[in-house]
């Protein structure tokens, strides 16, 4: 892991133990529910959540999906997501490490879905980020996130230290390019949306 992946694993993993405590704001709990109502499993279908923190997105879809795989880079939010799983007796999720780069799960995926993490990554990473997520042949990816739907404005931030929010227009181009076509785009927020993009293809299950 590189030491910047490194440095934010720890401090996510600082803030594990409190963090669903803390109050959202309404940009962050709209894009959990869109994330959450466009995802929209069926009852056969695999669902691999990136970045999935303490399982908010993972534990939702699991009530309607066949398996769910949450992975992210935070020891100390993997166990926060595991323990809520084992509360609510929710067992057909399961929670490791992994990245977008390298998402460590090589079975079958029918969709791919990631709320407020991605923008954590720089440009180019978030371009190789698409492109393994498409390797994974999805039919459907859903991405909530720190997006910016006209010219950034630095004297108006919505969010603090460690996000490197790009386009919509970037966004899609790319997921465009990695063979998707991108069927909705939700506005939350002049900094904020939701992207859904469907494979040109559907792999057959």
């Amino acid at each position: 892991m590189k030491k910047k992946h490194k440095e934010l694993a720890n401090r996510f993993s600082q803030m594990a133990t409190d963090y669903d405590d803390k109050q959202h704001n309404d940009e962050y709990n709209a894009c959990a529910s869109l994330v959450i109502d466009h995802a929209d499993p069926r009852p056969d279908d695999v669902v691999l959540d990136l970045g999935t923190g303490t399982g908010l997105i993972a534990l939702a879809l699991a009530e309607n999906a066949e398996h769910v795989v949450g992975r992210d880079i935070s020891e100390g939010m993997l166990e926060k997501a595991r323990a809520k799983a084992d509360d609510g007796s929710i067992d057909n999720v399961e929670f490791g490490d992994g990245e977008f780069r390298d998402p460590q799960y090589d079975g079958e995926v029918d969709i791919v879905v990631s709320n407020f993490a991605m923008h954590h990554l720089p440009d180019e990473e978030k371009r190789e980020a698409i492109e393994v997520i498409a390797s994974l042949s999805p039919r459907r990816f859903v991405l909530g996130d720190a997006m910016f739907f006209g010219s950034p404005n630095p004297e108006e931030p919505l969010f603090g230290h460690g996000v490197d929010a790009t386009t919509v227009g970037m966004l899609v181009d790319e997921l465009t390019d990695a063979g998707f076509v991108v069927t909705a785009v939700e506005r939350v927020h002049d900094q904020v949306g939701v992207l859904v993009a469907e494979r040109l293809e559907i792999p057959q299950k």
